[in-house]
């Protein structure tokens, strides 16, 4: 799969999805012991264990598809704005700076395929979760690549289906692919680790006619 047969997040379409916001609250996924959950992304307030309700009963689901000797890793769920921005705009000067010739669009769409731009982001939504597998010890089976691998740190190996992984790694991402499928969840084919479901790419991808979650603000001021 190329960039060019892949819809970023960059794309115009996503803008004009409307947003009929359903009201689901954050959830704090550190109060389901059901979903083992990562601190590499860890905050202060608690902000990358969260996501809406209904995705963490979705994940309960997709828990319960995996066989026995398979566990979710939750890595990060909810994303406030402002870290959402500083991440995006730092990936894209730093894109520019290391491509001289790209214009300002050109960059915006290049950082797209490894963080979501401000105004489409699912993560700030509370409706897109990255996560991983693991075994029963606790240990992260092969995915081909770690979670968070920029497409020039990993030559590419970071797309969901890219051809130059192992057998292995690619079979792990194609069970936790029929799981998270399974339960509605939708991939981000340029990173095997994040799954929304209910935002605007979720909508574009299931022709739905309107995303279920917009931006949310917490902790609420």
């Amino acid at each position: 799969m190329t960039d060019e047969s892949i819809v970023l997040m960059s794309d115009r379409r996503l803008l004009v999805i409307p947003v009929i916001e359903c009201g689901e609250p954050l959830f704090d996924l550190r109060k389901v012991p059901e979903l083992a959950l990562d601190d590499r992304q860890a905050d202060d307030a608690g902000a990358y264990a969260r996501l809406r309700i209904g995705l963490v009963d979705r994940l309960l689901s997709v828990q319960e598809l995996l066989p026995a000797e398979r566990r979710l890793l939750i890595v990060e769920g909810y994303r406030p704005l402002a870290l959402q921005q500083h991440y995006f705009s730092r990936y894209a000067a730093r894109l520019r700076h290391d491509n001289p010739s790209w214009s300002e669009e050109h960059a915006h769409i290049q950082a797209s395929r490894s963080l979501a731009p401000p105004e489409v982001a699912p993560h700030i939504c509370g409706a897109a979760v990255d996560l991983t597998l693991i075994d029963t010890g606790g240990a992260e089976l092969d995915m081909g690549t770690p979670v968070n691998a920029g497409p020039e740190e990993s030559g590419g190996a970071c797309y969901t289906h890219h051809p130059a992984i192992s057998s292995e790694a690619r079979a792990n991402r194609r069970l936790l692919a029929q799981a998270m499928s399974a339960a509605g969840f939708i991939n981000y084919p340029t990173e095997w680790w994040h799954w929304s479901y209910g935002d605007r790419y979720w909508a574009f991808a299931t022709s739905a006619s309107a995303a279920l979650y917009g931006p949310l603000e917490w902790p609420v001021a």
